[in-house]
């Protein structure tokens, strides 16, 4: 989906002008225009002269600027449907989106434009809509997050490919990628490596290839993932007893085994001892809160 942000300005920026006033037949000088959206598109070139003139003359903020701002994107809206049209393989469902980013392209071509450029106005737009339309793809087209500086290494690494593996007539290996495009070897491994955060697999794709019997081709991948051993979670906590164990005297690391090693009950560990079972009871409660707080100490 389009950001909040860009489809935020989009509908704000982009809404009908203000014309609650009603018809008539100018304001501020300019032409009134019941319905910009409507307006063929060589006439649309025309008018948008003449509101850009009158534009820059405006006060920001005011009710004129606003008409004349406004009808100006509602008149041009159909240059957006025209670069977007580039992009209609992505789908029915991209191509809302596509319409929100390509609408923040234009509003920021009308606020930079200026007619002493001596440029028309569509020449001048659709570079802007069709950057803001790939800078949306570019930002949202990864399935894991990459920074921007690899998202870019990857179109440049798959231009170069393309070129040495016609030029060599065989894949070029990393070094020959980094002397084309002047980057280290080091850069190439990391650009081929975000490469593969561009798009991800389902874990329930089948495993087996097209030779595998039915019993593999039935498989997905997922089946062939381990579980998580429980027991995994235990070794860092004795890595970290170890060491708080050989603090015990010998009396504690005794109690220790008697009843955890050889899972002895507290009441025969005192008859083994020569002492109650409440005594046993105790000491091994010491010990344990005494073990406990060792562990929990951060170092």
């Amino acid at each position: 989906m389009a950001t909040d942000e860009a489809v935020r300005e989009a509908s704000v920026l982009s809404a009908p002008a203000d014309r609650s006033a009603g018809p008539g037949p100018e304001i501020a000088g300019l032409p009134w225009v019941e319905d910009a959206g409507k307006v063929a598109p060589k006439d649309a070139r025309e008018l948008s002269r003449l509101f850009f003139d009158r534009l820059r003359t405006l006060e920001e903020g005011t009710r004129e600027y606003s008409y004349a701002r406004n009808t100006l994107i509602e008149m041009n809206t159909s240059l957006v449907r025209f670069a977007a049209r580039r992009f209609r393989g992505r789908g029915p469902e991209e191509m809302e989106d596509i319409l929100q980013v390509g609408t923040i392209g234009l509003i920021k071509a009308i606020d930079r434009f200026d007619l002493s450029r001596e440029v028309e106005f569509t020449t001048f737009a659709v570079p802007y809509i069709v950057g803001e339309m790939k800078r949306f793809f570019r930002d949202t087209s990864w399935a894991v997050h990459v920074p921007r500086r690899l998202q870019e290494l990857r179109v440049e690494l798959a231009k170069a490919r393309d070129h040495l593996t016609a030029v060599l007539d065989a894949p070029p290996t990393v070094a020959e990628l980094a002397a084309y495009l002047e980057i280290t070897e080091e850069d190439v491994i990391e650009g081929l490596v975000a490469s593969n955060g561009y798009t991800a697999g389902s874990i329930d794709v089948p495993a087996g290839d097209d030779g595998a019997d039915a019993t593999e081709a039935g498989r997905a991948y997922a089946d062939t993932i381990g579980g998580l051993d429980p027991a995994m979670e235990l070794v860092e906590d004795f890595h970290a007893l170890a060491p708080l164990l050989g603090q015990l005297n010998d009396r504690e690391r005794l109690l220790l085994q008697m009843r955890f090693g050889q899972e002895m009950t507290q009441a025969e560990i005192g008859a083994e001892l020569g002492c109650s079972q409440m005594h046993v009871s105790r000491l091994l409660s010491r010990i344990i809160t005494k073990l406990r707080a060792g562990m929990l100490t951060d170092v």
